[in-house]
């Protein structure tokens, strides 16, 4: 691949429940760019990815939440799958560290149910963005415009539908961290 993200660091939040494509494509397009990636949960140990509503793989987190900040990283991962979605969306840390990110201007890309987060982030008014189609009245009642789309980037946000969508969603995220870094 010809975009370098050498000295790139990138978090993914995630808890149990995760959609799995969702998180380990992402991480792995990211790693195959030369970045250096982490995935961050409520708990040490492993986490649960499902593929849809079967239990997938178990995937080793690096770091908690209270272990890292998002002044750590370059950007942020926020796969969906309903159960991780759900439940990340309340905890308070993992909504710091997606504030934190957004007003520093880095990069947030978001996937399927992966939505919720920013949305109980409060960082979702003013802004278009896509999903999972269950998620569009969230969406617009937290202010932002819904769009049905592969890849839609509102400055740092970068959202995207599905796991049909993460070829999209690994080059948007991948451009917009080569872009950061030549800022830099």
């Amino acid at each position: 691949m010809a975009t370098s993200l050498n000295n790139c660091k990138v978090a993914i939040l995630a808890v149990d429940g995760f959609e799995q494509a969702e998180l380990v494509e992402p991480q792995r397009a990211l790693k195959e760019a030369g970045a250096e990636v982490h995935v961050i949960s409520q708990k040490p140990g492993q986490i649960q990815g499902f593929k849809h509503v079967d239990k997938g793989d178990k995937v080793a987190v690096d770091a908690t939440f209270d272990q890292v900040k998002a002044s750590d990283y370059d950007a942020l991962v926020l796969p969906g799958g309903v159960l991780n979605s759900d439940a990340i969306r309340v905890d308070a840390q993992a909504q710091g560290f997606v504030k934190a990110a957004n007003q520093a201007k880095k990069p947030i890309a978001v996937i399927c149910h992966g939505g919720w987060l920013p949305i109980s982030a409060g960082i979702v008014a003013g802004r278009t963005m896509t999903s999972w189609p269950s998620l569009q009245d969230d969406i617009r009642n937290a202010g932002g415009t819904w769009v049905d789309q592969e890849v839609q980037v509102d400055g740092n946000l970068i959202t995207s539908r599905k796991p049909d969508d993460l070829p999209a969603f690994n080059k948007a995220l991948i451009d917009a961290l080569a872009k950061a870094k030549q800022a830099a």
